[in-house]
């Protein structure tokens, strides 16, 4: 016969707070020492013991002196739990694992996470389109991953809150975060222009160009003109958005003055670049250098090794559930934060092939 164990005062009031936690008393943040004390019938000494049993069991987080202890416990929802809708620029937004772990979070402290059923390029990037399918979708908030300005204007108009990630969110009244990738750019470019490359070309998305360049757009731009090199729409060519324009705007650009380094935004564009290059028995780096503005998990198998720009997720992804929390609690948050960014320089560029500087 297992001894019967007898509970201590503190223990007895730590297993009460943790049932009522888990049946969702409170939610949020726990009241303070000097309401919970009375309102048990025990002293402040006792509790203060049993709050710091649970937050060793990870039930509890503590905030510092005089501030209410957040609640962690699984299940205790916050206090206003949301509907949060995610709309993404390209359907394979939706595996990248930030957004997977951003989802994940969002569920864990009470939320519930929607998804657009299509992204916003198999609308055609069109403003009326996108809002048909969006109104459909019922969602307190929104998420909106690669948004263009109409469409993240167009969620202002209808008061609808929103955070953007990434996309043409600066000096829109609304909360928004991504990386900083203005310096990596131009650090990028440096690096060309010092291996002797001038026929450099940066392939972006139609968002990013227009109705003008963007912040990492003009960085690379501005950068080519710093060292004398003429600025024009070869350097940020116009193409159709879909796999059959991508590959027509590439064989346009090699059909005459042929690019001797390719900067390519998305991972997914770099791989086809890849692909089309090889396809011409075009070298990387012997005959053209590319670099990618993003980093992907493939990536780290390469050889040679990828040139690209990397930056931590894990800030964005706390920015994103801060602002739902806030939301949530009825705070407004309209803060965009930016994140840093590197350049990692790799085994995909290399000197400007004989001949070929002009």
């Amino acid at each position: 016969m297992p001894l019967l164990r007898i509970l201590s005062a503190v223990e007895q009031v730590a297993v009460y707070l943790k049932d009522e936690l888990q049946r969702g008393k409170w939610s949020g943040y726990l009241p303070g020492i000097d309401r919970l004390a009375p309102e048990l019938g025990v002293s402040r000494k006792t509790l203060e013991a049993a709050l710091r049993q649970l937050e060793g069991e990870g039930v509890l987080k503590k905030n510092g002196p005089r501030r209410r202890r957040s609640i962690e416990v699984p299940g205790a929802p916050p206090s206003n739990s949301l509907r949060i809708g995610f709309l993404f620029s390209e359907a394979t937004d939706r595996q990248l694992d930030y957004v997977v772990d951003l989802q994940h979070e969002l569920a864990r402290i009470g939320h519930q996470v929607v998804q657009a059923p299509v992204a916003m390029i198999d609308c055609g990037m069109e403003v009326r389109r996108i809002a048909r399918m969006v109104e459909k979708v019922p969602a307190d908030a929104w998420v909106v991953a690669g948004g263009t300005r109409e469409v993240l204007t167009w969620f202002l108009e209808r008061s609808l809150p929103v955070c953007a990630l990434f996309g043409r969110r600066r000096g829109l009244p609304l909360a928004g975060v991504g990386p900083d990738k203005s310096p990596a750019y131009a650090q990028a470019t440096r690096q060309l222009v010092a291996l002797g490359h001038r026929r450099i070309v940066l392939i972006a998305r139609r968002m990013r160009r227009l109705p003008e360049p963007g912040s990492s757009e003009r960085a690379f731009l501005d950068e080519l003109a710093a060292h004398g090199i003429p600025r024009g729409a070869y350097h940020l060519p116009d193409w159709e958005e879909s796999v059959e324009g991508f590959h027509a705007g590439l064989e346009a650009l090699f059909r005459v003055t042929p690019p001797t380094a390719l900067v390519i935004q998305e991972a997914v564009l770099f791989a086809a670049a890849q692909q089309f290059l090889a396809r011409k028995g075009l070298r990387v780096p012997e005959n053209v250098s590319l670099i990618c503005t993003d980093a992907d998990p493939t990536f780290a198998w390469c050889k040679p090794t990828v040139a690209h720009i990397r930056w931590d997720s894990r800030p964005v992804v706390r920015r994103i559930v801060r602002w739902a929390v806030n939301l949530s609690n009825g705070k407004p948050d309209l803060r965009q934060v930016l994140t840093p960014a590197e350049f990692v320089s790799g085994g995909t560029i290399g000197p400007v092939p004989r001949g070929r500087g002009g």
